[in-house]
């Protein structure tokens, strides 16, 4: 993956979390979280589960236990990874695109 591969996907990867965040949809959701996570660790390698940045993504503040969420609970918990997901990939589009890190998967231009 070259560069300007990785940038253009963080920032297409971006745009759809923004999008998320203003028309929640947990399949929307599902598939975001999958395309992302596949660019972070082909750009940056295997992020480690355990690893802090990682530890409350798609973990709800106020869990739902025990019940179905109602659709309310669901928009707020997609909105809610949504939001901590476009973090990090806006940390990762940071870090390739201003401060010019080395990253994994880097391939020439």
């Amino acid at each position: 993956m070259t560069r300007d591969q990785l940038i253009r996907e963080t920032t297409r990867l971006i745009d759809e979390g923004d999008r998320l965040q203003a028309a929640p949809s947990m399949g929307a959701l599902r598939l975001w979280l999958q395309l992302s996570d596949d660019l972070l660790s082909t750009a940056w390698g295997r992020m480690d589960r355990y690893h802090l940045s990682w530890l409350m993504v798609g973990r709800p503040r106020d869990a739902i236990r025990g019940r179905p969420m109602t659709a309310d609970e669901e928009a707020a918990y997609v909105r809610e990874v949504a939001a901590q997901k476009t973090a990090a990939l806006r940390m990762s589009l940071r870090a390739a695109e201003v401060d010019r890190m080395p990253f994994v998967g880097e391939t020439p231009a």
